[in-house]
């Protein structure tokens, strides 16, 4: 199966937290990621375990979006088969929604991207040492990768849910900004590197900014002093915006795209996808400093004006 992560907020969702809790639906979940799509009696038959535990247990699962299931045919009849949505669940702890009058915000680790596809060169680091081997895209699906401050990437892309909470609390989103620090990716450093950053939100494409290079001049404000100075060292923070009348980054306009039509309101997760497209001009990669690196030192931070 295809990697898919999710990431549980424990003050929340409770009906995961739930069905999380008993072991035979963890063995259920462990053998549907390990053998992939099965039906009941299979399931029942491998873990040796009563045909109606498998059944009352695939129900807990589905009901809290763990798992799905189809009708196929049978020899006799239909058979309902069973599949994993998610192959890692991460359940954090952190409390990192901060709610005022007019916004709410959310502060979002680099590493807690619930979806990757990654090229490279390409690389994470925490604040204390680099995180598996470099230029290993697989290695951007490691639990580790949620401690990283650093990730950076040649080509592809890194996807991130963050939770609707407007929605949560019934009310409009007049606009919605994204602010993380970046920078292109170039092995060593070099100041003329151009690279096109584009964001997507919910799929939805809303603008790009071009980074002149990498900044490896000068060791960054918050950048550990094991990093070495030939790396990339800090980014420039920036921030799009998405409001009533368009798409603008730092207060220039980027797209025409309007928070309507991202149909925040049908949906309980705001997606953000950070990442070089396809068709961009300039590839250079791109760097995204979290906590612990660059010069600010920060998660990325999305607002919900409300």
């Amino acid at each position: 199966m295809e990697h898919s992560f999710l990431t549980i907020d424990a003050s929340e969702n409770e009906n995961a937290i739930r069905a999380l809790s008993a072991p035979v639906r963890i063995q259920l979940l462990k053998l549907l990621c390990s053998k992939g799509p099965m039906n009941v009696n299979d399931m029942a038959r491998t873990l040796s375990l009563p045909q109606s535990t498998v059944a009352t247990g695939i129900q807990i699962l589905e009901e809290a979006g763990l798992v799905e299931s189809r009708l196929a045919k049978a020899r006799k009849g239909n058979q309902k088969i069973c599949s994993a949505i998610y192959n890692e669940i991460l359940i954090s702890f952190q409390d990192t929604t901060v709610q005022k009058d007019d916004f709410i915000e959310v502060a979002m680790p680099v590493g807690l991207y619930t979806s990757c596809d990654i090229h490279a060169p390409c690389g994470l680091c925490s604040t204390e040492t680099v995180l598996g081997l470099l230029d290993v895209p697989d290695y951007f699906l490691d639990p580790q990768r949620m401690q990283a401050g650093l990730i950076w990437f040649g080509r592809g892309h890194v996807e991130y849910k963050f939770p609707n909470n407007a929605k949560v609390l019934n009310k409009t989103v007049r606009a919605i900004e994204f602010s993380m620090e970046l920078s292109s990716e170039v092995p060593g450093t070099n100041p003329d590197w151009p690279s096109d950053i584009t964001l997507w939100v919910n799929g939805m494409a809303i603008g790009t900014w071009t980074s002149p290079g990498d900044y490896g001049d000068k060791r960054g404000a918050f950048t550990p002093a094991w990093w070495k100075l030939e790396g990339s060292q800090y980014g420039k923070l920036k921030t799009w915006r998405i409001s009533t009348r368009g798409t603008f980054i730092d207060g220039v306009a980027a797209s025409n795209v309007t928070v309507s039509d991202l149909a925040l309101a049908q949906h309980s997760s705001i997606r953000l996808r950070i990442g070089i497209a396809e068709n961009a001009s300039n590839t250079g990669g791109v760097n995204i400093f979290g906590r612990g690196f660059g010069n600010y030192g920060r998660d990325i931070v999305m607002r919900l004006y409300v």
